[in-house]
């Protein structure tokens, strides 16, 4: 019962915001944040974010990077790949990840490129 219930407020707020996509179409300008209910854009449930990231390292071959969890989070959600939407996620993502190696679950390694590279610790 509490997954359909979840399932139903990821899909309300998924609408909501396509709403404001199409308002947006017709007026880039409109300020959509009068119309916005919810205090926080892309809210999460109470340990949803950690419980993604850990599930994505544990099924990783090789480290991960943040955006590269991003990606499949906004993905997994159903979200906009806006440029907005990615900066955000990857505030939040970053965060888990930095609460996570706090606690001595994931460790941050070396990685080809502008990220660093994230595993779980075995």
């Amino acid at each position: 019962m509490l997954k359909f219930h979840r399932a139903e407020i990821r899909k309300v707020i998924c609408d909501l915001d396509h709403v404001d996509a199409t308002i947006r179409l017709f007026d880039p300008n409109a300020d959509v944040s009068r119309v916005v209910r919810y205090p926080t854009k892309h809210r999460a449930t109470k340990g949803e974010a950690s419980r993604f990231v850990i599930q994505m390292l544990k099924r990783a071959n090789t480290p991960i990077t943040s955006l590269d969890l991003v990606k499949e989070q906004i993905k997994a959600r159903g979200l906009s790949a806006d440029e907005q939407t990615i900066v955000l996620m990857r505030k939040r993502v970053g965060a888990t990840l930095s609460a996570q190696q706090r606690l001595g679950v994931v460790r941050s390694v070396f990685h080809d490129g502008r990220y660093k590279g994230w595993e779980l610790v075995r």
